[in-house]
């Protein structure tokens, strides 16, 4: 039997600590082909056969561009304080850059409003891996243009909801649009080059300080961030091959993503392993490194490698650990991994202040015979994971957030539909939104340390 969850130390969270949820466009929105918007490269990804699982699509999702009003009445039921959402490039501006279409801006205008209405704080991130197909056209991520063209759509978005949203998030893990897009083939747009995929890490980071500069322009005071999804990283043995194996893995995973917008440049050891020359012009590595506001930090699972030369890059195999605990992914469940992370970013990059954008697990769910939705292990793994949270605030970490990943069931990209992350369970034939145990779970949390907020004050 799985061990009981580890009790919350929720007296060692801020007093305004913020409790959030979050999704992505492409994960829940649908309506792909309405109001103006056009096609992004997972519109023409997810319907290129077999590359998702059960040749899924985004086509409808969760068809919230329809029924937001109703998933901000499950956030309320949640006790979100906070909702992180992101914006779909090809819904504000069909062609990439130049004329904007008011209608896919309007949407998250009223969005804003509602959410605000409602007493949940807006976080707002630009880019979620949603490129417009016309851009990919025009050459991607491998090209410099986009990361301009990013630029300009920040100034466009901030312009029009920058009095409204406070909190903004530039990219959404960068490593997956640039490994899994452009080196392993995996995600959208497909690709399997190194030739490509360097110059996408390289243009994806570029863009972020250029989509930093024109947010802060466009919406003074506003705070601004990039979200990373990172991972520990051990050696799985004691020679050194492993030991080299694991730290070619965490310069790939973690240090190529943290040490060029910390002004530190791009690791030296992996440029060396990856062989390919940066596109980099005078100027960019500052542009790279504007301050930041706060750092996000999406965590999943943790990182076992052993040296594996003739595999692919960055030469280091993930091994499986006898005896840990896995989730519906097949991943680690590890909530130390949380902890150790969030004092790496406090002590490593001197962090001032940090939110977990994402976190969560997925498990197959069953609808039981009443209606309800039982997922304890889900729950407990949220419980670890905040439980470990709250040991590194005590540790030292500025921590100011956790939004849940994900408010609710969604398309999970290669997966399709099969594999489910939410708080709440979707009914994908008739839409129907459940809250599952872990979702009623986190609400008690939630209010929990709010009522012990109050007592304090």
């Amino acid at each position: 039997m799985p061990s009981a969850p580890e009790p919350i130390d929720l007296a060692a969270l801020p007093k305004d600590f913020l409790w959030g949820v979050a999704t992505s466009a492409y994960q829940i929105e649908g309506a792909v082909d309405e109001d103006g918007r056009s096609p992004s490269i997972w519109d023409t990804f997810s319907h290129t056969p077999g590359k998702i699982d059960g040749d899924d699509h985004g086509d409808v999702a969760c068809d919230h561009y329809h029924r937001w009003p109703e998933d901000l009445g499950l956030m309320k039921e949640l006790g979100a304080g906070a909702y992180r959402f992101s914006i779909a490039w090809p819904r504000v501006l069909p062609g990439g850059d130049g004329e904007v279409n008011q209608a896919g801006l309007d949407f998250y205008d009223r969005l804003v409003d509602a959410l605000l209405a409602a007493g949940i704080t807006p976080s707002a991130t630009l880019y979620h891996w949603d490129l417009p197909q016309v851009l990919q056209d025009r050459g991607g991520w491998p090209n410099r243009d986009t990361a301009e063209h990013l630029a300009h759509y920040a100034s466009v978005v901030a312009g029009r909801l920058g009095d409204r949203v406070p909190q903004w998030v530039t990219l959404n893990e960068p490593l997956c649009s640039a490994w899994i897009g452009h080196l392993e083939g995996r995600m959208a747009p497909g690709l399997a080059s190194i030739e490509a995929a360097v110059p996408a890490s390289f243009h994806l980071l570029l863009g972020h300080g250029l989509a930093a500069q024109a947010i802060r322009a466009a919406a003074p005071g506003a705070s601004v961030g990039i979200v990373n999804n990172l991972s520990t990283v051990e050696p799985g043995g004691t020679s050194e091959a492993h030991v080299a194996a694991a730290r070619r893995a965490d310069g790939h995973t973690n240090r190529w993503w943290l040490d060029p917008v910390h002004g530190r440049g791009f690791p030296a050891d992996m440029r060396e392993v990856y062989g390919v020359d940066l596109p980099e012009r005078p100027g960019d590595l500052a542009t790279i490194a504007q301050p930041l506001d706060f750092l996000g930090l999406n965590y999943y699972f943790p990182a076992v490698v052993v040296d594996d030369p003739k595999g692919p890059l960055p030469y280091a195999r993930a091994v499986r650990r006898p005896g840990v605990p896995r989730t519906g992914m097949d991943w680690e469940v590890d909530a130390g991994g949380i902890e150790a992370l969030l004092m790496r970013l406090t002590e490593e990059y001197g962090a001032r202040s940090i939110f977990v954008t994402e976190n969560g697990s997925s498990f197959p769910d069953v609808v039981r015979s009443d209606g309800t939705v039982h997922d304890p292990e889900r729950a407990g793994y949220l419980q670890d994971h905040l439980a470990a949270c709250a040991r590194a605030v005590r540790r030292g970490a500025p921590l100011h957030g956790y939004y849940a990943w994900s408010l609710m069931d969604n398309f999970e990209w290669a997966y399709g539909y099969d594999k489910r992350f939410g708080l709440v369970h979707v009914d994908y034939e008739t839409q129907k939104r459940t809250v599952k145990t872990s979702g009623r779970r986190y609400a008690e949390i939630i209010r929990a340390h709010r009522d012990l907020a109050l007592r304090a004050a």
